[in-house]
């Protein structure tokens, strides 16, 4: 037992200088040529001079460098006892090495073999292990909680913007990558931040200061959101994937009431978001619009959104009187239903209203009174085109189906919806209206997809059948597993990771699904509840959890304070 515990302490003493020696190689590494071939990611090949990808690893070494230095240096007595430094460097050494190898995978795909890496690219790979072998060599301590930990008001308002221009930039940035490689190897330097700053509790204590300042970090939220066009130096395709997001986005919410509040599992919902676009394609001016009437826009989503909403009690009367794997298989039937009478729509097989499978194509742009949303504006010195603006309007409209969704999981109906989820016999048994709210959860989700379908007409300039295919509702659906059901900033993470992943990952075409199947199944095992859980969630998928279970009752009290 005496030479064991002598082996543990001078591993415990070697840690730290390893770890220094790795950051060192790392950094060293960096400034130094990773690749013979200068045509690739971003030219990683001159010496002394690093490219964006090193400067990443740089950064990366210097947060394991600060992380050292509260482990065992100068910073240990003001941040030691709150930073739980080793957790992080596990993390971050875990996380630097995955980079580094990715790295060299990149250039051997990209130049034809590991002979084009040059020896920078492996200095900095080795530092990158000593680093996380360094981690693993030290010793766990007791720290304080840092989520009890608080600053003057001004201060933590002041962290919410910080991490707000962060979100900003960073998008800014990832989105700006053409390379699909560096696009990757952004991801994972996020996911090492990001993780970081999980594993030494930063994250948790933010999650305090946000429930603090709900209302700045809303205005924050939606301030990030209005000033991204204008980070992207006027780019229509980077625009047209962020409209693309938040129409998904939008659809998604809306089911997040049918799935996530009332718990209904309904795998045909993009039949709402394709009976919106359609009303709006036929009220159109386009010369295949089959209804020779045009009224406003403002009228058209009104149309298109109750269109939406009929369908949707029309659905939900005879179905909803089934549950469960039943319910499921009937709104798949529903949404196929939808898809082949869009085919049939076509004047031959029944009345002249969607061209069958031609769909109405040649859609005109939006008006709304004299702004025509195809033209270009110039802002701010900055070229806006037709995707900003149509980014704009959907901004507009995820604000409102956000505002709708708050206010009703924070009524006496989201109460029901729970309590339905939950246990619909002891709801029922209890008084709620179970039939009534079922139903209500049907109409407004498809309320809300309607909305977002009379917009994504006009923005695709067409409509066909072949856009509303089960697919799409399986991954609406997974969006919402994926971020956390029930949750908001949750939905809006799943639906955005699930629509921008596939468009930027275009050079894994052959393996997306398999890619995405692979995602689904990583987090049923490691984090069932979604990445951003409800505090309900969490409790339903980890029980045995005491910890959590303290820290959740410690923040509703916070909060009821």
């Amino acid at each position: 037992m005496s030479d064991d515990l002598t082996t543990a302490t001078r591993g415990h003493t070697m840690a730290w200088p390893l770890g220094l020696a790795g950051v060192a190689l790392v950094i060293i590494g960096s400034f130094l040529s990773w690749s013979y071939d200068g045509g690739i990611l971003g030219d990683l090949s001159i010496n002394f001079y690093p490219g964006s990808l090193q400067i990443l690893a740089i950064i990366m070494a210097l947060l394991g460098l600060v992380l050292l230095l509260v482990e065992k240096g100068p910073l240990r007595k003001p941040l030691g006892q709150w930073l739980d430094a080793t957790l992080g460097l596990r993390a971050l050494g875990i996380v630097l090495t995955l980079y580094m190898v990715l790295v060299l995978i990149a250039i051997s795909v990209e130049s034809d073999g590991l002979i084009n890496v040059n020896p920078g690219g492996y200095i900095s790979t080795v530092g990158a292990i000593l680093l996380l072998v360094s981690s693993r060599m030290l010793p766990l301590r007791q720290l304080r909680d840092l989520s009890q930990a608080r600053l003057p008001g001004w201060a933590e308002i002041l962290a919410i913007t910080l991490m707000m221009a962060a979100v900003l930039f960073g998008a800014a940035y990832a989105l700006g990558l053409t390379d699909a490689w560096a696009f990757v190897l952004c991801l994972v330097f996020i996911t090492a931040v990001i993780a970081v700053l999980f594993r030494i509790g930063v994250m948790r204590w933010f999650g305090h200061v946000a429930q603090r300042h709900r209302k700045v970090l809303t205005l924050a939220a939606f301030a990030v959101a209005f000033f991204f066009p204008f980070t992207q130096k006027g780019s229509d395709a980077n625009m047209s994937i962020a409209t693309q997001v938040l129409i998904f986005a939008a659809t998604a919410m809306g089911l997040n009431i049918v799935v996530g509040l009332a718990g209904l599992l309904d795998l045909g919902y993009v039949a709402f978001l394709g009976s919106g676009a359609y009303v709006a394609a036929m009220l159109s001016t386009s010369a295949f619009a089959t209804i020779d009437w045009h009224p406003p826009f403002l009228v058209v989503m009104l149309l298109g959104a109750g269109t939406a909403a009929t369908l949707g009690l029309i659905i939900g009367s005879p179905t909803l009187r089934v549950s469960g794997d039943y319910l499921a298989i009937v709104t798949l039937g529903f949404g196929e239903i939808f898809r082949l009478t869009m085919f049939n729509l076509d004047g031959t097989n029944g009345p002249l209203l969607t061209n069958g499978p031609n769909g109405i194509p040649g859609i005109p742009e939006l008006e709304i009174g004299s702004f025509n949303f195809g033209d270009t504006h110039t802002v701010a010195g900055i070229e806006l085109g037709r995707f900003s603006n149509y980014y704009f309007l959907l901004l507009l409209l995820l604000g409102f189906v956000i505002l709708v969704f708050s206010r009703l999981n924070d009524s006496r109906i989201g109460r029901g919806w729970v309590a339905i989820r939950e246990d619909e016999k002891a709801a029922e048994a209890m008084g709620v209206n179970v039939f009534g709210l079922k139903i209500l959860a049907f109409v407004v989700g498809a309320f809300l997809a309607g909305l977002a379908g009379t917009i994504k007409a006009h923005q695709d300039v067409a409509v066909s059948p072949d856009q509303f295919i089960f697919l799409e509702s399986a991954f609406l659906l997974a969006a919402i597993v994926l971020g956390g059901m029930g949750t908001i900033a949750g939905v809006l993470l799943g639906a955005t990771i699930l629509k921008l992943l596939p468009e930027k990952l275009r050079f894994f075409s052959e393996y997306r699904l398999l890619l995405f199947g692979l995602l689904l199944v990583l987090m049923m095992r490691f984090r069932p509840e979604g990445l951003v859980a409800s505090r309900r969630r969490q409790l339903e998928f980890h029980e045995e959890d005491e910890e959590l279970a303290v820290a959740i009752e410690s923040e509703l009290v916070e909060e009821a304070k």
